[in-house]
Order: structure tokens, then C-alpha cells, then sequence
């Protein structure tokens, strides 16, 4: 008669669940990294019992190396910035750009609560005028108080995904054409090397005098500003995607080149099914260039266009002139680099949904 050891299988099940355990940080760690936390696998890995002495090291090089680099930055910050004097006095240190951070989120919550407050005026008088009887005196009266900081970080958001669709939609077929053309790619080339280097600044004026002169509206779904903004970030972000499409179009493998000659298949089936998946990964490292391109050219057009956004909220300060208006300015700055950042991660979010790659 066999016997069972209770303390072998014991061990056994206790390695089984260590196994599944660390099977799951590295599914974790996926994730993890496509948000920008990858200190927190090996945080993880150590509690789990995973050669802690190793992982000691991970977190110092993910976390604390970092950490310290930011509060040297501050120190040095903190330390320099009283000795620049400006017209507008001394540039302001930490303590006074974090004030400044303050004070815009509580000007934010009051413009909102006054902007519902008369919403709900608004829709108390309709209210009244359709138990009156009267309801073609029915209104909607929009609210034209300031926009505050939070409806200028959303409308900065908003133009630059604007233009940068628009530039995707346009960058990726004429990728796709110049990559599997020789012809299409030489055709395009000429203008892909002239105009890629043009300045959104030298773009702003002929975009304004064109919107003008074809938007005629006051009135239309879209304002002005918004669209000369929109389309100046769509002329200059476009460039990468188009470029990183047609080489990753053109480096795809031959064999399977040869494959679709042989399976006949027609040119919408070899683009869907065979272009396209091999060249994708390519394709999103032109995309994430091009939004990052988009979001840096956004805040220049929307300053010279005066689009309701963070451009417009920097150059309004500059203007202003205020004891305050170069620490807004500092927390506009790091508001962009913060948003930039997020974007950057939000399109490697999406590229790892859709291709494999290792690229963070």
C-alpha cells in the first residue's frame, strides 16, 4: 500500500499557488507598463517572496532613482528661481506655483457652480413659460461667462484629437499608397521632405486667410478659432504617420507578398488582411509621434489664434502682466507636459490592445 507524505503535498500545493502568484505579476506587469507603473512589479514580485534582494535593486532603479531626481529638480528650482528677476518680479518657486495650482481649481469649482446656477435659471423660466402655454417663447440661452481652467485644458484636448484625426485619416491611406508604390512613394516624397519642416507659425496665417474666406458662417457647429487651430495641428502632424506608414508598408515581408499573388487576392483583402496587421506596429509609432507633434503645435496656434485653450490661457497671462501671471504660466507649462505625457501613454495603451511590442 502506497502512502501519501501530507508534508510533500503541502509543499506542493504552497509552490503551485507561489506559481500562479508570480504568473499574475507578469500578466500585471503588462498592464503596468503601458500606464508608466512599472516600479510596482517588482514592489509586487518582493511581497510575493520573489528574490527579494533583486527586486530591492528594481525599485531603487524604477522609484527612488526618480524620486530623487524630481526633488533635486525642485531644490534646484526652489533654490535658483528667487535670484531671476523679471519686470514681473522674481520667477516663482514651488511653494508659489502650487498657490497659484490652487487658485485656479477653486476659480474653476466657482465658474462651474455659476454656470449651473444659471442653467437652472435658465430652465426654471422655460419651465415656467410652458405651464404658461407660451412654449415657442422656449429658449436655450447659452452661458457666456469665462471659461475656466478645466474647460480650457478640455478645449485644447478636444482641437488637438480634432486635427490629429484628421491628420490620421488623411496619413494613412497616402502611407499605404507610397508603400506598396514606387511610383505613389516617389510622387510623394518631393512634398514630404518640402513641407515637413514648415513651421505651424509660417502655417497659422495662410490657415486663418483660408478658413476665412471658406467659413463664412458666425454661426456654424464649429468657431473659427477652433478650426484654424484644428488644421494647423493637422498640416504638421501629420508627417510622421505618413512616413512610419509607408516604411512599415514597404518592410513588410516579400514572402508574403508572393502569398497574396498566389491566393489572387484582390487589393482591398491584401491591405486588410495582410498590409495593414504587418505593418501596424509601425504605423502607431507614427501615430504616437504625430500626437505628441500635434499637442506641442496646438499651444503655439491656439496663442496666435486665440482659441479658447491653454495656448490662449498662456499668452492671456503674458499680457496680463499680473504679480501672479508668471506662476500660472509655470502651472499652464506643467499642466501641457503632464497632458502630453498621458497622451503618450493613452496611444501606447492602444497600440499594446492591437500589436505586440516592447517600445514604451
Amino acid at each position: 500500500m502506497t502512502t501519501v507524505d501530507p508534508d510533500f503535498t503541502a509543499q506542493e500545493a504552497r509552490e503551485a499557488r507561489k506559481e500562479r502568484l508570480f504568473s499574475r505579476i507578469t500578466t500585471a506587469d503588462k498592464y503596468l507598463s503601458v500606464i508608466g507603473l512599472t516600479w510596482l512589479t517588482p514592489l509586487l514580485r518582493a511581497a510575493a517572496g520573489d528574490n527579494p534582494k533583486g527586486q530591492v535593486k528594481e525599485i531603487w532603479r524604477l522609484l527612488c532613482v526618480p524620486l530623487l531626481a524630481i526633488a533635486a529638480f525642485l531644490t534646484l528650482w526652489a533654490t535658483l528661481a528667487p535670484q531671476v528677476q523679471t519686470s514681473l518680479g522674481a520667477i516663482p518657486g514651488p511653494g508659489q506655483v502650487w498657490t497659484e495650482a490652487v487658485n485656479l481649481h477653486e476659480d474653476a469649482v466657482r465658474k462651474a457652480e455659476r454656470a449651473a446656477e444659471f442653467q437652472a435659471r435658465v430652465d426654471e423660466r422655460n419651465q415656467r413659460l410652458i405651464d404658461a402655454g407660451r412654449a415657442e417663447e422656449v429658449r436655450d440661452i447659452a452661458y457666456t461667462g469665462a471659461p475656466s481652467y478645466y474647460d480650457q485644458i478640455w478645449t485644447s484636448i478636444g482641437t488637438v484629437f480634432f486635427g490629429f484625426l484628421i491628420a490620421s485619416v488623411v496619413a494613412i491611406p497616402l502611407g499605404i499608397m507610397a508603400g506598396l508604390s514606387p511610383t505613389a512613394n516617389a510622387a510623394l516624397n518631393p512634398l514630404i521632405q518640402i513641407f515637413k519642416p514648415v513651421s505651424p507659425l509660417a502655417w497659422l496665417p495662410i490657415v486663418t486667410m483660408v478658413v476665412s474666406a471658406v467659413y463664412v458662417t458666425n454661426d456654424g457647429l464649429f468657431a473659427k478659432s477652433f478650426l484654424v487651430s484644428a488644421i494647423t495641428v493637422t498640416l504638421c502632424s501629420l508627417w510622421p504617420t505618413l512616413i512610419n506608414t509607408a516604411l512599415g508598408v514597404s518592410s513588410i515581408d516579400k514572402d508574403l507578398v508572393s502569398v497574396s499573388k498566389v491566393l489572387k487576392m484582390n487589393t482591398w483583402t491584401k491591405i486588410t488582411k495582410l498590409v495593414l496587421p504587418s505593418a501596424l506596429p509601425l504605423i502607431f509609432t507614427g501615430l504616437r509621434l504625430s500626437l505628441g507633434v500635434g499637442w506641442m503645435v496646438l499651444i503655439a496656434a491656439e496663442m496666435l489664434a486665440q482659441n479658447p485653450g491653454l495656448g490662449k490661457f498662456v499668452w492671456d497671462e503674458f499680457q496680463n502682466g499680473s504679480s501672479q501671471s508668471l506662476a500660472k504660466i509655470i502651472v499652464a507649462v506643467l499642466t501641457i507636459g503632464i497632458i502630453g505625457f498621458l497622451l503618450d501613454r493613452l496611444m501606447y495603451a492602444i497600440q499594446s490592445m492591437f500589436t505586440f511590442t516592447n517600445n514604451r
